[in-house]
């Protein structure tokens, strides 16, 4: 969480709405290597869910060291059922969650 009265950061993001003077509501996680992991933009008035944020980043962290997993929408943590993206799974995903 960050304050940015200038806009400078919002506008780096490309969150910042020049018209109105106000920022959409950004939510960005990165790594400390600097890598943009996530990305999502909600409208003002659009609020946040802190737990899903947190799962988002510790399924980032997960994966930096399984990168051939994908954490499917249900993944809460370390030992949670993963999926091994492939071509075979286009269209079953539903059915590799059973």
């Amino acid at each position: 969480m960050g304050s940015d009265p200038t806009g400078k950061i919002a506008r780096m993001f490309g969150v910042y709405d020049d018209e109105t003077g106000l920022a959409l509501r950004g939510t960005f996680i990165i790594s400390p290597e600097g890598r943009l992991f996530n990305s999502e933009v909600n409208y003002y008035n659009l609020g946040r869910n802190i737990e899903e944020i947190l799962r988002k980043v510790k399924a980032n962290i997960h994966l930096a060291d399984h990168s051939d997993e994908a954490c499917p929408v249900n993944w809460q943590a370390a030992g949670d059922k993963t999926l091994k993206p492939s071509e075979k799974m286009v269209g079953r995903v539903y059915e590799a969650l059973k």
